[in-house]
């Protein structure tokens, strides 16, 4: 097998599959868990599944400028479990953390925790077996839970974000292990992110946010649509209040129990993104109810938005069919990285 997993050309033998384990985790490759061994034969088959050269530049790290090539990708896709058909969907999801908007290094480095979710879009889902159902936003399913790890091998191995190295984070958050999500969009009213974002209904997408770990709330007493986004607003607020002021990505996960309520509302997602962007708002002397009164200062009474506009608010239809629960994802530091939609496939430097 090769550990050009960080960099290196040579090939490594290993007598068992105990020694290549304890190796791996010695030399800090891995995440804790047991890793795939990266044999020659499975890279090969990730890169012939994504129709991709070993040398192909997914992208270059913007602030390191350092290259990240498909093969390097491969290796710790296969690492993490993948698949050779979950191939296209880590590369798709790496390209969108490479790109400018996203500002990778930031994220990675902040002693803020964040992860990196990942929403996917479109036909790719029911061929990979996706779940947006059951456990959402947990191990709701094989292809999402190795998808959202390999990306974070990618980021460890490949751009060394690894806890003390450059990732500073004072206590992150599960989602640093895997953080994938796939839309439920058989059982939504409204079009799905990914066509939201780049306009075709058909396209299959990943969609990369910096995003803290989910708040899940729960109103079951109401099936008034602004009732109902009420409590998803009180808890933007309350991370507001608790941990960043700055507007951004924020990301709402929306159950079937309430989306149900919503369309019998005749609301769409544009109506919540405008209703969130309206009332999803703190005074600065918020912060004195949440021991932070030293900084209120003569600043009481101004206003922070969560959002800078609507359409910054990223709907997720996702969940098990009962309950009346949703989640609130927050963002990373607000605008300093935006969420990312890139079309599975696509070539963004052609």
């Amino acid at each position: 097998m090769t550990d050009t997993a960080v960099g290196l050309p040579a090939r490594l033998n290993f007598a068992d599959i105990s020694s290549m384990q304890e190796h791996f985790h010695a030399s800090g490759w891995s995440d804790g868990l047991p890793v795939v061994p990266p044999t020659v034969e499975a890279v090969a088959a990730c890169l012939e599944a994504a129709l991709l050269p070993a040398d192909h530049l997914v992208g270059v790290e913007p602030v390191r400028e350092r290259a990240i090539t498909a093969e390097k990708v491969a290796i710790n896709s296969v690492m993490a479990g993948c698949l050779p058909e979950h191939f296209p969907v880590v590369v798709t999801a790496v390209t969108a953390m490479l790109s400018e908007p996203f500002m990778l290094h930031g994220p990675t480095a902040s002693t803020g925790g964040c992860g990196i979710l990942l929403i996917v879009n479109g036909p790719v889902r029911n061929e990979l077996g996706m779940s947006g159902s059951f456990n959402a936003l947990g191990a709701s399913d094989r292809a999402s839970t190795c998808i959202g790890r390999a990306v974070r091998l990618v980021l460890g191995n490949l751009l060394d974000v690894r806890p003390g190295d450059i990732d500073r984070s004072t206590l992150g958050h599960p989602g640093k292990i895997s953080f994938c999500i796939a839309e439920d969009e058989e059982h939504s009213p409204w079009e799905s992110l990914a066509t939201e974002r780049l306009g075709d209904p058909y396209v299959s997408a990943v969609t990369a946010v910096a995003a803290m770990g989910p708040r899940q709330i729960m109103n079951e007493w109401t099936t008034v649509p602004e009732e109902m986004l009420d409590t998803f607003v009180a808890e933007i607020k309350a991370n507001m209040a608790n941990y960043s002021i700055w507007a951004g990505n924020y990301t709402i996960v929306v159950a079937p129990q309430l989306r149900e309520h919503f369309a019998k509302g005749g609301w769409t997602k544009a109506d919540m993104r405008s209703y969130v962007f309206e009332h999803a708002r703190i005074k600065r002397s918020a912060w004195a109810d949440c021991g932070k009164g030293n900084i209120v200062g003569d600043q009481a009474d101004r206003e922070y938005r969560a959002l800078e506009d609507p359409d910054q608010l990223l709907i997720v239809a996702a969940g098990g069919p009962a309950g009346g629960f949703g989640a609130v994802i927050p963002p990373w530091l607000g605008t300093r990285s935006h969420a990312v939609t890139v079309p599975i496939g696509a070539c963004v430097d052609c």
